[in-house]
């Protein structure tokens, strides 16, 4: 029995400035760090520290606002280099990249 084809319920958006940026990206050679792929592999100790955070657990979505832990490594961070003490619970917030932030 054949089934009807779906009908997407995307909007007909067109080309996106990401497809956009890629390909810009490629042509000229940058590296395109946009989307979160580079065409090359990590430091070797940085891959192998995730791998074994990864194997002992720590492989859930983190809070909203970020790993209390990161957050309070970042205050001290800020505090060191600036003398400014930000409240980690309030004032500073962890995201996946500059697009999370602002919304």
């Amino acid at each position: 029995m054949n089934s009807p084809p779906l009908k997407s319920k995307l909007p007909d958006v067109g080309t996106t400035i990401f497809t956009v940026m890629t390909e810009l990206a490629r042509r000229e050679g940058a590296l395109n760090l946009s989307q979160g792929y580079p065409d090359f592999d990590g430091p070797r100790a940085l891959l192998e520290r995730v791998t074994h955070h990864f194997m002992t657990g720590s492989n859930q979505y983190a809070p909203m606002m970020g790993v209390p832990a990161l957050r309070e490594a970042i205050a001290t961070k800020i505090d060191d280099l600036y003398s400014a003490r930000l409240d980690p619970e309030t004032e500073i917030t962890v995201t996946s990249g500059a697009t999370e932030a602002l919304f």
